[in-house]
């Protein structure tokens, strides 16, 4: 037998198919585990181990590999779910599901079809949650929603050596003429709430107002007070003053000066006469007075100075004569015109 050109005896056909079989039962026994994977191994269909990632060995023909198991974090689309929720309002949602193998074994032996089975656990407690739930609150509440959903899936896939690390709710799809009626709910309530605002705006506008007023007409009042005060205690003191004037005036009398009459009178006669010009209703006064009355009014009060202070006069002139006083016809005592 040739084998390439040179003679081939049975003995070297048998060394030929050991090698070829050396060569074979080497590269089955060598097993080359990726980064992120874990390999199940299986001695006759009884799982024995698993293969880390890496180069390991296993026993040719005897041990085989079951299951290559994926262990990054895997992302699961949710599909989209008709829900009924507790007010009988009818929404469609859908979600994204992150997954994670922790032990291969449990993974790749205690379920069967591990995609398909976290999917519907997930779709499953996904309509249980949210069909328990009002719309308000499910429209609200996505992160609840999502975190309860968690909770029951993780729990129940513990056992099959799976973590799941997030579920996320992305759309919650109420029907059209539902949106419509949330639209036409949310511009009432807005509308409410501007009505309320101003309202409110208004009511405090109106307090303040009248707390100024008040305290404008506490102020007014504290100050026309005031001003009373002040007026009577100035009117005190005029009346005390007058009143002083007319006990002097009295007691001059009493003691005989007739001096003290005449300035009484004189004075009272002046202040008369003074009201009368400065009326503001009078352009012209008709006085149907003698003008020598309230002359000798005022010569009166002249005598009367001149004998208070008798040092006041010029030397070398004498005091003149004291004057014969006679009735004036309106009944005022003059004194007679001077020498």
């Amino acid at each position: 037998m040739l084998f390439d050109g040179f003679p081939v005896t049975g003995f070297g056909l048998v060394v030929i198919v050991l090698l070829v079989f050396a060569v074979l039962a080497l590269l089955s026994a060598i097993k080359i585990v990726p980064q992120g994977y874990n390999f199940t191994i299986e001695n006759f269909g009884k799982y024995t181990r698993t293969l880390t990632p890496g180069l390991n060995l296993i026993v040719p023909f005897v041990e085989r590999v079951g299951h290559k198991m994926n262990m990054m974090e895997q992302v699961l689309d949710v599909p989209t779910q008709e829900v009924i929720t507790r007010d009988n309002a009818s929404v469609a949602a859908d979600g994204v599901a992150f997954y994670q193998i922790l032990d291969a074994a449990a993974a790749a032996y205690e379920v069967s079809g591990l995609k398909n089975a976290i999917l519907n656990l997930v779709m499953t407690n996904l309509r249980s949650v949210m069909g328990s739930m009002d719309l308000d609150d499910l429209l609200s509440n996505r992160d609840a929603i999502s975190e309860r959903i968690l909770r029951v899936v993780d729990q129940a896939a513990h056992s099959w050596g799976i973590k799941i690390t997030r579920i996320e709710i992305k759309d919650i799809n109420p029907p059209a003429n539902l949106v419509e009626s949330m639209g036409r709910q949310m511009m009432a309530e807005r509308e409410k709430r501007a009505e309320i605002l101003e309202a409110e705006g208004a009511r405090a506008a109106k307090i303040l107002r009248a707390e100024g007023e008040k305290q404008s007409q506490i102020l007014e009042a504290e100050g026309k007070r005031e001003a009373a005060y002040r007026e009577a205690e100035a009117r005190e003191r005029l009346a005390e003053a007058e009143a002083t004037a007319t006990r002097l005036v009295s007691e001059a009398i009493a003691a005989g000066d007739v001096q003290a009459i005449n300035y009484f009178v004189a004075q009272k006669y002046t202040e008369a006469l003074a009201k009368i010009a400065s009326a503001p209703n009078q352009r012209v006064v008709l006085m149907p007075l003698e003008a020598s009355s309230l002359i000798g009014a005022i010569g009166g009060i002249a005598e009367i100075a001149r004998s208070s202070f008798p040092e006041a006069q010029a030397p070398g002139t004498t005091a003149p004569p004291a004057a014969a006083t006679r009735r004036h016809p309106a009944g005022v005592p003059t004194v007679g015109e001077r020498a």
